[in-house]
């Protein structure tokens, strides 16, 4: 076994597929605006094909194109001749990976393909290959060398390959205007589906469950308050029924440590004046990055007159595992 400086060998294989990308970039030209409009024309599915490291890679861009927008699967080739080819129909628009551009699995569909009038997008590391001289467009993903030391394993060329998908579906989802909600709706389980699904209308504690108390009361009521509700808070609102303050466990410990006179003391004395609020359509993901930006465990929604219609705090986010 060879003494090697694991770092640096790590290091020059990132380097050299970081080179591989940039060059990638650089060669975009009209080929890939044409195929980005085939994509966006296609009125069935859109089917990557691929043998090898390939068929992974194209699975994986036929999931991000299903993902933003584009309805795509993958077919393995190999499986295609022996009946899967069913499932490509007119209408269908097919994706073609090969880096040599001749894997005779492939080879053997064009016919097929280009039959039933089917446009063919290739993405090839040999343009003036087969499959790149058959294709409506083909997409250049050669690189210069792979990062195996033999120049042997797919590495860099893989690399290009994925990175040329994630052009595509980005641009096209673009350029269909495919929002966050369109996206959540792809996304529904797990974390992911959580921070684009849950809303703070969805987790928020509202009317008797809100605590709050009127401004002029005594800091006994507003401990009280904040006992019965469980939340660590209490709003202070004013005669018109405004969120003017807030009050919380934290300020409960600062007011013991100044030695404030619970008995005596007026709320307005020791809330926090205009405190931060959200709205109950808001993003619940975006309470979060707001409590943690403002080190705040809890806080209103209030509706566009600054009246509160909500409370929650961090605990409620962790139940929804969104914190």
């Amino acid at each position: 076994m060879n003494k090697i400086d694991f770092t640096r060998e790590g290091r020059e294989v990132l380097s050299l597929e970081s080179r591989a990308l940039g060059q990638l970039a650089d060669r975009l030209d009209a080929r890939f605006s044409r195929a980005c409009e085939l994509l966006l024309a296609c009125e069935g599915r859109v089917i990557v094909v691929g043998m090898g490291k390939s068929g992974h890679i194209g699975g994986k861009i036929a999931a991000t194109l299903a993902s933003t927008g584009t309805p795509a699967f993958f077919v393995h080739p190999g499986e295609a001749s022996h009946g899967d080819l069913g499932m490509i129909t007119p209408g269908d628009l097919v994706i073609a990976i090969s880096n040599s551009g001749e894997t005779p699995e492939i080879l053997t569909l064009l016919p097929i393909i280009k039959r039933m009038g089917i446009p063919l997008i290739a993405m090839t590391g040999q343009a003036a290959s087969t499959l790149g001289n058959t294709a409506v467009e083909c997409l250049d993903t050669s690189v210069d060398k792979e990062a195996c030391p033999h120049n042997l394993a797919p590495t860099a060329s893989t690399t290009a390959t994925l990175g040329m998908g994630d052009a595509l579906a980005v641009a096209v989802l673009k350029s269909r205007g495919f929002s966050r909600d369109d996206f959540a709706r792809s996304h529904p389980g797990g974390t992911l589906g959580r921070r684009l699904l849950i809303y703070v209308r969805d987790v928020m504690h509202t009317h008797d469950d809100m605590p709050l108390v009127t401004s002029g009361s005594q800091l006994t009521t507003a401990l009280e308050e904040m006992s019965a509700k469980g939340l660590g808070m209490t709003g202070i609102v004013n005669a018109e029924g405004h969120l003017i303050g807030i009050y919380t466990d934290g300020d409960v410990r600062r007011s013991i440590n100044q030695s404030i006179d619970v008995q005596t003391t007026v709320i307005d004395q020791v809330m926090v004046s205009d405190p931060r609020s959200t709205t109950a359509d808001a993003l619940a993901a975006e309470v979060v990055q707001l409590m943690r930006q403002h080190s705040i465990n809890g806080l209103f929604a209030v509706d566009p007159e600054q009246r509160p219609i909500g409370a929650l705090n961090a605990l409620d986010l962790m139940r929804a595992g969104i914190f």
